[in-house]
């Protein structure tokens, strides 16, 4: 049971760590950084009470058997209540967090949930996983661990746009919550094909990998941006 938990708790708090090492200004407190976390543990169970009604409304099937299954699944199912959730738990944390006062933060602390919520999650996986718990963990944190913490760099960067800067990204309100679940969608829809069309599994696996990498790359570049946008505010440069 211990092996099997670890295996589901260290990718992401791999990845907590490497973000938590990126905010180079100000590093947030390790006890909001936990406190957020958990956070997003809360997040799965809170996930739930918006897919169920929506599986009981017929928005998506409790099988999928087609391509049409397959994206009603991935978005109604799985990006549109969990990417709400995430930014809902988000948004409760850091509407007294006196330590959220640079764009970076909004970053950390989405990742924070985001993380806090691929942890969870991994590990009702491989509990369930059975014997292929090693399978199941070593493929998850190469996969969804990474896109959880792509989504999640997403949607902090535009909640601190939002919250600093929304006179100058008017958008930023909704693109915090819309390019998350767009994203989250996508990734599934992706996924949950291989159930339809299994004789493509190959280039199912290459297409995930490829998407991930790609979250990965994106994230990098969002924590740049506002870390450079920090520094030049840090100095009392207006740096647009």
């Amino acid at each position: 049971m211990l092996h099997v938990i670890a295996l589901a708790v260290l990718p992401p708090l791999i990845l907590l760590y490497y973000v938590y090492q990126q905010d180079r200004l100000q590093p947030e407190p390790v006890k909001n950084l936990v406190k957020a976390f958990f956070y997003g543990g809360l997040s799965v169970y809170a996930s739930l009470l918006i897919s169920v009604p929506m599986m009981h409304l017929g928005l998506f099937p409790q099988e999928i058997q087609s391509m049409g299954g397959a994206f009603r699944t991935a978005f109604f199912g799985a990006a549109i209540p969990e990417e709400t959730a995430k930014l809902v738990l988000l948004w409760l944390f850091l509407r007294k967090c006196k330590d959220f006062d640079e764009r970076m933060d909004g970053i950390v602390y989405a990742a924070c949930v985001g993380l806090g919520f691929a942890c969870f999650e991994n590990i009702q996986y491989l509990l369930s996983a059975g014997s292929q718990w090693v399978t199941v963990g070593l493929g998850r944190s190469i996969t969804a661990i990474p896109a959880h913490f792509g989504f999640a760099v997403v949607m902090g960067y535009y909640f601190s746009l939002h919250y600093f800067d929304r006179y100058r990204a008017p958008g930023a309100g909704i693109k915090m919550w819309l390019y998350p679940v767009l994203l989250h969608g996508v990734y599934d829809w992706i996924a949950m094909t291989q159930e339809v069309t299994p004789e493509l599994g190959g280039v199912i696996a290459i297409a995930i990998l490829l998407l991930c990498f790609w979250l990965m790359k994106g994230a990098q570049k969002k924590m740049k941006t506002h870390l450079v946008a920090d520094s030049f505010h840090a100095t009392g440069i207006d740096e647009q």
